[in-house]
C-alpha cells in the first residue's frame, strides 16, 4: 500500500483563487504568453471566444463542422456584393449562436490583402455595446485592430 501515511494538503486560501462576485462569465486563455494571468472575464472572454471562432475555417473543426467562419474561403474571391452578403450572414450566424451578445451592426471594408470586419455588439447582461474590429489578412492571418 504505497499511499499509507501520505497526507494530501488541501489548497490553502489564496486571493488569486477567489473569483470576483460581479463577473458574469469566467474562462481562460493561453493564447497570449506575455500575460501574467490567463484568466478572462466577461467582455475579454467573449472577445477571445469570437476571435477563436473567426480564426478557424468552417468545416475544419473535428466533430463540429459548423464551428468557424467562411471568411477564410472568401478572401481569395473577388470582393462582390454576393461575397459581402455571405460574410455578413456568416458573422451574424456566429454572433447569434452566442447567448451573451447580440449584433447591432456589421460592416466590411476591403483592404489590400484582405478585409476589415467591424462588428458592433450589445452585451445582453449589461446592455453595454462595444465595437470590435477584426482584420483578416491573406499573409498575416487574423488580428484585432
Amino acid at each position: 500500500m504505497p499511499y499509507v501515511g501520505k497526507v494530501i494538503n488541501p489548497v490553502q486560501y489564496n486571493e488569486r483563487h477567489t473569483v470576483k462576485k460581479n463577473q458574469f462569465y469566467k474562462g481562460f486563455s493561453t493564447v497570449d504568453p506575455s500575460r501574467s494571468d490567463s484568466r478572462l472575464y466577461d467582455y475579454e472572454l467573449l472577445k477571445q471566444d469570437l476571435f477563436n471562432q473567426f480564426n478557424i475555417r468552417k468545416n475544419e473543426r473535428v466533430m463540429d463542422p459548423n464551428f468557424g467562419t467562411v471568411i477564410w474561403d472568401l478572401l481569395f474571391e473577388p470582393f462582390t456584393d454576393s461575397v459581402k452578403s455571405q460574410i455578413i450572414d456568416d458573422v451574424t450566424r456566429i454572433v447569434s449562436e452566442d447567448p451573451r451578445v447580440q449584433t447591432l451592426s456589421a460592416s466590411i471594408v476591403e483592404q489590400d490583402y484582405g478585409i476589415l470586419l467591424e462588428v458592433t455588439l450589445i452585451f445582453k447582461d449589461s446592455n453595454q455595446s462595444e465595437n470590435l474590429k477584426f482584420s483578416f489578412n491573406k499573409t498575416n492571418g487574423l488580428t484585432t485592430v
